[in-house]
C-alpha cells in the first residue's frame, strides 16, 4: 500500500498570493517527510483549490489558460507535482467552455465540471460536460488530454482524488488518498471464506487508515486534516489490480456475473473499517490503470454497461474509459445523464472521466506507451443522442431513495 497524495486545500486568490502556494509547498514537504518517516511511500503531493469559477469570478473566466498556466508555474517552485482547479459551475456555463483552452496551456493542471449537485440533474450542463470532453480529446495524440477533466456528479468539497477534489473554504486542510488495490488482492488470496478475507480486509485498512490519521492529528496537528480516502486504487500490475482481487474472490472473469456482489463487498468492507473517511472510499475501477481490468475490456468480457452497473454499488464511477475517436458529444451525454441518476438516487458521489482516443475505432488496440497505463482495447459506447424531453436543457430534481420503514 502507498499513498497516492497528499492534498492540500486552499483557497489561493485571485490575483494569486504567492505566499499561500508557498505555505502549501512547505507544508506538503513536511508531510511528506512525516508519512516517509513512518515507512509509507508518497507517490505525490497535490493543492486543491476553491472552484476556479468562483476564484476568478464571471468577467475573469476567459483568463481561465493564463491563470492555468501561472499555477503550473508556480506549483512546481514550491515542489507541488500537479494542482486541481476546481469544477466548472453550473450557474456560471461559461464556466465549462474555457476548459479545453486551460486544459491545452497547462501540463499539471486538473479540472472538473458539475453535472448533478445534491438535488438536481443539471441537462445542460450534462450535454457541456460531454462537449469538454469530445473538445480535448484532440488536443494530444493519446486522448490523454482528459486525464486532467472528470464530469461530477454529487461530488462534495474535500475529496483528495483527482480531478474530483477541490475546496469550499477559507481555513486550508488537507487528506490523503491512497493507492490500496494490493491489500484487497492480498486479503481474499488465502482465504477459503467471505468472512475470512473480509475481516482481513478491515483489519488492514483500519490499522493503516488509523496510523495515517494519527500522524495527520499529531505530527501535522497545525492544518485542519479531513479524513482519508482508502478508495481500492489500483496500480497497472496484476499485484496491485483489484480486478485481480475479485476475481481471488471467485469469479472467474471480472465482468461477469458476480462481480457486482465483489464489488459491493469490497466497498463495504471499506465502510466498516474505523478510521476518518473523506472522499469516495469505494471500489475503483479505472479500466486503462488497472492490468485485469483492462485485459478483460479488451476480451469484452467487462463492458462500460458492467462499470456503470458496478458504479451502483462502488464508490467512484467511470474511470479512463478507452472511447472511439470519432465520439460525439451528443453520445457522450446519455451515459453521463445515467451516472447522475444513479448518484442521486443513491446519495453518492460518482464521476466520469472518459478518454475518447483520436484516430481508434471500436475494438481497436491501444498503444500507450505510459507507465501508469496497461494496454486495452477501445470499447463500445452503446449510445445515441437523446430526443426531448430527456435531451433538453432543464434541472430536474431526483431525491435519494428513501431508506425502507
Amino acid at each position: 500500500m502507498k499513498i497516492r497524495s497528499i492534498t492540500y486545500f486552499c483557497d489561493p486568490k485571485y490575483p494569486l498570493e504567492e505566499n499561500i502556494l508557498h505555505t502549501a509547498g512547505d507544508f506538503l514537504s513536511k508531510a511528506r517527510s512525516a508519512y516517509e518517516a513512518a515507512g509509507y511511500e508518497v507517490q505525490t503531493t497535490r493543492l486543491a483549490t476553491i472552484p476556479f469559477p468562483r476564484l476568478l469570478g464571471e468577467k475573469h473566466l476567459a483568463e481561465l489558460p493564463k491563470f492555468a498556466n501561472d499555477v503550473s508555474k508556480l506549483i512546481q517552485s514550491v515542489g507541488i507535482a500537479y494542482a486541481s482547479a476546481g469544477p466548472a459551475l453550473p450557474e456560471l456555463p461559461n464556466s465549462y467552455r474555457v476548459i479545453p483552452d486551460a486544459i491545452a496551456a497547462s501540463e499539471n493542471i486538473f479540472f472538473g465540471g458539475v453535472m448533478a449537485d445534491e438535488t438536481s440533474i443539471h441537462l445542460a450542463q450534462v450535454k457541456a460536460c460531454a462537449d469538454v470532453i469530445v473538445k480535448c480529446a484532440p488536443l494530444d495524440p493519446n486522448g490523454f488530454a482528459n486525464l486532467r477533466f472528470a464530469a461530477l456528479a454529487n461530488v462534495r468539497a474535500g475529496a483528495p482524488f483527482f480531478p474530483a477534489a477541490y475546496w469550499n473554504a477559507d481555513e486550508p486542510a488537507f487528506a490523503i488518498a491512497v493507492e490500496s488495490a494490493d491489500v484487497a488482492v492480498s486479503a481474499f488470496r488465502e482465504e477459503k471464506t467471505l468472512e475470512d478475507g473480509r475481516s482481513a480486509l478491515v483489519a488492514e485498512i483500519t490499522e493503516h487508515g488509523q496510523a495515517i490519521a494519527r500522524i495527520a492529528t499529531q505530527e501535522l496537528a497545525a492544518t485542519r486534516f479531513l479524513g482519508v480516502d482508502f478508495s481500492l486504487a489500483p496500480f497497472p500490475d496484476d499485484a496491485h489490480s483489484l480486478g485481480n482481487a475479485v476475481e481471488n474472490m471467485g469469479v472467474p472473469n471480472i465482468g461477469l456475473h458476480g462481480s457486482l456482489a465483489a464489488a459491493a463487498i469490497l466497498t463495504e468492507a471499506i465502510e466498516r473499517a474505523d478510521f476518518p473517511h473523506v472522499g469516495f472510499n469505494g471500489f475503483m475501477q479505472p479500466i486503462l490503470e488497472d492490468s485485469i481490468l483492462a485485459k478483460r475490456a479488451a476480451e469484452g468480457t467487462l463492458t462500460i454497461k458492467d462499470a456503470l452497473l458496478y458504479s451502483a454499488v462502488c464508490g467512484t464511477g467511470l474511470d479512463t474509459v478507452p472511447l472511439p475517436g470519432d465520439v460525439s458529444a451528443d453520445e457522450i451525454a446519455p451515459l453521463l445523464l445515467d451516472l447522475c441518476a444513479l448518484s442521486l438516487r443513491l446519495d453518492k458521489p460518482l464521476t466520469a472521466r472518459l478518454m475518447p482516443i483520436p484516430g481508434k475505432k471500436v475494438g481497436d488496440a491501444t498503444t500507450f506507451d505510459f507507465g501508469f497505463f496497461s494496454n486495452s482495447k477501445v470499447m463500445r459506447l452503446d449510445s445515441r443522442p437523446l430526443n426531448l424531453p430527456l435531451g433538453g436543457d432543464e434541472i430536474t430534481s431526483l431525491n435519494a431513495k428513501p431508506p425502507r420503514s
